[in-house]
């Protein structure tokens, strides 16, 4: 009722890339899309292991994830 489910976004590969920004100093990783012309990042989810990194190319379709810092 209060709470809306959030839609997942649809992301074009050739204008967004997907990586994972990770924190140097806290080790955090968030994974998301890095727009290719401005360098604009998207978080969509946080990174704690394997499998959170496995779910993520799961469902949006990615094979390949860069990592940036």
């Amino acid at each position: 009722m209060f709470f809306k489910r959030k839609t997942q976004k649809q992301y074009d590969l050739n204008v967004w890339r997907p990586v994972i920004r990770c924190s140097i100093c806290t080790g955090e990783q968030a994974a998301g899309f890095e727009e290719i012309a401005t360098g604009r990042f998207e978080e969509v989810m946080l990174i704690r292991d394997e499998a959170d990194l496995r779910r993520f190319e799961k469902t949006y379709g990615v094979d390949k994830v860069t990592k940036i810092y």
